[in-house]
């Protein structure tokens, strides 16, 4: 019979809590910890002063590939792998660590946020499982989430290029061009 470690259970706890305080789902905190349902139920409720929100997690990846949400989604994208890349993180604290910096960032440009910690971890898991990519910007060099497959030859961001409605309000997120 294993012993239970109290450092571990600490471990989990405050990783539980940092998420909460991000905005995760329940799902998520169940995913990422080995904490019971019912302890993060009331762990959640402790931390967040209400219930968790019902229903299922955005499954969809058509939502990352939207404009908006692309531009968004893509910036979270490359903080996280360059995190990933430069540092011994695990993957869920990389993911928080780097929402925290994608939400810096955005508000610097004066936005809310369009990507959640919640999308933000699911995104993640999409890319892990090929169901999405990142692919580099013919102009600009940058890398963007994109179909798992997309032809990089002649693929065009959605700043170098954007839809023809493009910029013509800040309303949910959106950035003025210029």
């Amino acid at each position: 019979m294993a012993t239970k470690s109290v450092l571990n259970d600490s471990n989990q706890v405050s990783r539980a809590v940092a998420l909460i305080q991000l905005g995760a789902r329940l799902q998520v905190l169940e995913s990422e910890t080995d904490l019971s349902y019912e302890r993060l139920l009331r762990l959640y409720k402790e931390v967040a002063g209400r219930s968790p929100s019902k229903g299922q997690l955005p499954f969809s990846t058509d939502w990352f590939l939207t404009w908006q949400p692309n531009i968004h989604a893509s910036l979270f994208l490359n903080i996280y792998e360059y995190l990933s890349k430069v540092s011994a993180l695990e993957d869920i604290d990389a993911i928080m660590k780097a929402y925290k910096l994608y939400s810096e960032q955005i508000a610097v440009c004066g936005v809310e946020p369009l990507l959640s910690i919640t999308r933000a971890w699911r995104l993640v898991k999409f890319i892990d499982n090929n169901m999405l990519g990142t692919t580099k910007c013919s102009k600009c060099g940058g890398h963007f989430v994109t179909e798992a497959y997309e032809n990089a030859r002649h693929y065009e961001c959605g700043l170098c290029t954007p839809p023809a409605r493009a910029g013509k309000g800040t309303a949910n997120g959106g950035i003025l061009l210029h």
